[in-house]
């Protein structure tokens, strides 16, 4: 995957099947994919995000993964070039996978199953007063019952007593016996094999520094993490090639010890033969819990849009930025004339599942009230 030349992306092959080369600096990893479908709109734009409160003369730059397309899939879109192609190899009419009731991924992974003709199985986690219920069509949910998918309800105390390896066992075995050929992606599709999505977009960084004239060289780069396989390839990415910055993960559920671990797991995948605490630093943001929002970081999100034009979303970046920005304000000297890349993971329809918490921060509106002096007659204005 060299660096594409303008007639490139504007040809024909996105949705396409490719072979994989991987960056130099990482073709010692074993084992490397051997191909890669064309999901994405890539690359993402970066762009300077000027943040009010920042400590002197440190750069906050913003990496857009949320402008990744498939209908919003955000980092999604970049594990699933990789774990579609190698679903697609290995004769699957079918994807099965796991997450939350409003999952970006699970979003993300139905509208790519479609988009490559496969049928999408979701088993989502819900409360246990709303597991026999219908669950709407709010976010995420909308999408993914628009393309068709098949979704599973779960209760988070099931979830939580039989876990996401095993429910996803249980749907494949049923798959099976019907005849089916199931592929299971783990949440957040974060394996190994999806590793590779962050660790191509540490490349893609790579390229669009080298195409700017200014010169310009990240410190640091700060992520939001959920589910472990993005802040794996960045780490990893970042610490192999020539970008060397120091990665900040924000952490929007679980423990550290947990999420250090798990990186490490990935990466021994990969026999990379890296330590994860040497190459990611990962801080704590989850707040009162996974998808749960003060009052105080609904504000903030709405802040910095009103301020920037960036939306964040509520349960992934928009903790990751809160977590950064009050860290700043604590410690500045230790952001002090860094130039920091930022990855927007996008997530935008989780919005929507907080409009009820949202609709206070936001009352900007009034009848526009026009003098009777202003002429009037029936037809002026073309409604059709």
């Amino acid at each position: 995957m060299e660096t594409k030349s303008n007639a490139e992306v504007l040809s024909f092959d996105f949705l396409s099947k490719k072979s994989y080369s991987p960056p130099s600096w990482a073709s010692h990893l074993k084992p490397i994919p051997s191909h890669v479908f064309s999901l994405g709109h890539l690359p993402t734009p970066i762009h300077k995000w000027n943040l009010p409160n920042l400590p002197p003369n440190t750069e906050v730059w913003l990496k857009r993964d949320d402008l990744s397309g498939m209908q919003l899939s955000g980092n999604k879109v970049r594990k699933l070039e990789f774990l579609m192609a190698e679903a697609v190899a290995e004769g699957a009419d079918c994807i099965i996978t796991i997450g939350g009731i409003q999952s970006n991924h699970c979003r993300a992974t139905a509208v790519a199953a479609k988009y490559l003709n496969l049928d999408s199985y979701l088993i989502l986690r819900t409360s246990k007063l709303l597991v026999d219920k219908d669950p709407g069509l709010v976010g995420n949910l909308l999408v993914e019952r628009f393309v068709g998918a098949n979704i599973h309800l779960i209760s988070k105390e099931e979830y939580a007593k039989i876990g996401s390896v095993a429910l996803t066992n249980v749907l494949k075995e049923q798959l099976l016996k019907e005849g089916r050929r199931p592929y299971v992606i783990p949440v957040g599709g974060s394996n190994s094999l999806g590793t590779w999505g962050y660790i191509e977009a540490i490349r893609e960084i790579e390229q669009q520094l080298q195409i700017r004239s200014s010169g310009i060289k990240f410190d640091d780069i700060v992520v939001a993490c959920g589910s472990g396989g993005t802040i794996a390839g960045l780490s990893l990415g970042s610490w192999l090639g020539a970008l060397k910055a120091k990665v900040h993960a924000f952490s929007v559920c679980d423990d550290l010890d947990y999420f250090y671990n798990f990186v490490q797991g990935l990466i021994d995948g990969l026999q990379a033969g890296v330590n994860a605490q040497d190459i990611v630093s990962i801080i704590n943001a989850k707040g009162q819990g996974y998808a749960i929002n003060t009052s105080e970081e609904l504000k903030f999100v709405k802040e910095i849009a009103a301020a920037t034009g960036v939306v964040l979303d509520p349960v992934y970046s928009g903790k990751a930025a809160y977590g950064m920005m009050k860290d700043m304000e604590e410690n500045p000297k230790k952001w002090e004339r860094r130039k920091v890349l930022f990855i927007h993971t996008g997530g935008l329809l989780g919005l929507f599942d907080k409009v009820d918490q949202l609709a206070p921060l936001v009352g900007n509106w009034q009848h526009m009230d026009v003098h009777e002096s202003i002429p009037r007659k029936d037809g002026t204005g073309k409604m059709s």
